[in-house]
């Protein structure tokens, strides 16, 4: 068995989107996935499964909260060993030790086309600083994430592909978490 998380965007924010997190378990448990635990009301779970695809994962997930909640929902689902990656990886932290309250990760759906990123990267997003490492972009926020250009629309827009942001705390809570199993 294989420890994999899955993120969901957008879901209980702002009293909107409701799925309450022991149907959210439940759905998982009905797929075949074991063991499966949420971290907060955001759409972040931890499950065990057969080796497999992540893409395919995701289609199922994304699929069966269709069929069950009557809502798209955009999940990105990730290895233990990848988010372990990422978060091992921060170059914020790497560079020079910052307040980790600023850290943020947009986790995307797969590695943008290099041409697409190329015409964001020099943009000035001040004071945001941000930095891509495979499929995901490392953002510090000094003003706060709400206060960023960045968001998950802006960078699905320009990139073409699937993005969702988690702050720091809860990438480090889902990387202790999976590492339970």
């Amino acid at each position: 068995m294989e420890t994999y998380i899955s993120i969901l965007r957008g879901i209980n924010v702002g009293g909107n989107r409701i799925i309450k997190m022991d149907h959210l378990r439940q759905m998982y448990t009905d797929l075949g996935f074991a063991g499966s635990q949420t971290y907060i009301q955001s759409g972040n779970v931890v499950f065990m499964y057969q080796k497999t695809n992540p893409k395919e994962l995701e289609s199922r997930i994304t699929q069966k909260i269709l069929e069950k909640f009557n809502m798209e929902v955009p999940v990105i689902v990730k290895e233990e060993n990848e988010l372990r990656t990422i978060a091992a990886n921060n170059p914020f932290i790497l560079e020079m030790p910052k307040e980790t309250a600023y850290f943020h990760v947009t986790f995307l759906s797969e590695n943008p086309d290099p041409d697409k990123f190329d015409k964001i990267k020099n943009v000035n997003f001040q004071p945001v600083a941000f930095r891509l490492l495979g499929s995901a972009i490392y953002l510090y926020c000094p003003a706060g994430y709400s206060k960023s250009k960045l968001t998950n629309g802006f960078l699905e827009n320009k990139l073409g592909i699937k993005a969702t942001t988690r702050n720091w705390r809860t990438l480090t809570e889902l990387v202790q978490m999976a590492e339970k199993y």
